[in-house]
């Protein structure tokens, strides 16, 4: 997962995704929750866009790991990758060795790339990902 994650070195994510982390989180930049707050309010707002990476958001690269080692990663469930855990060596050997990233990211592709998804009456296409139908 800590591979798969490196995905959101590209694109956006919107307000409502991430307004609790800048509002409420302590494990958070303050001036990196300032920029995100002057473009989601406390209310309102909920589809305003922002990089999920701040420094390189078009180009799949490693920095997500860095912002991550800096308090900066957008989604909470980002920077949990990054708290005094065990993923944080991972996250430090990433951020040191893009080529490793790379290496790992694909394989792990590739690896959920080849889940066989349940289908038909023993699998469950949900509305809301977070209810059971």
């Amino acid at each position: 997962m800590t591979a798969l994650s490196g995905s959101h070195t590209i694109g956006q994510a919107q307000c409502f995704t991430f307004r609790s982390r800048i509002y409420n989180d302590t494990n958070i930049d303050p001036n990196f929750a300032a920029t995100r707050r002057s473009t989601c309010p406390v209310s309102g707002g909920n589809s305003n866009l922002a990089p999920l990476d701040i420094r390189t958001m078009n180009r799949f690269d490693n920095i997500y790991y860095q912002n991550l080692m800096t308090r900066r990663g957008l989604l909470h469930s980002d920077q949990e990758l990054f708290n005094g855990g065990s993923q944080d060596a991972l996250v430090r050997t990433y951020n040191a060795n893009n080529a490793l990233f790379f290496r790992d990211f694909a394989a792990a592709m590739v690896k959920m790339s080849n889940i066989s998804p349940l289908t038909g009456t023993n699998g469950e296409i949900r509305s809301n990902c977070r209810v059971v139908n």
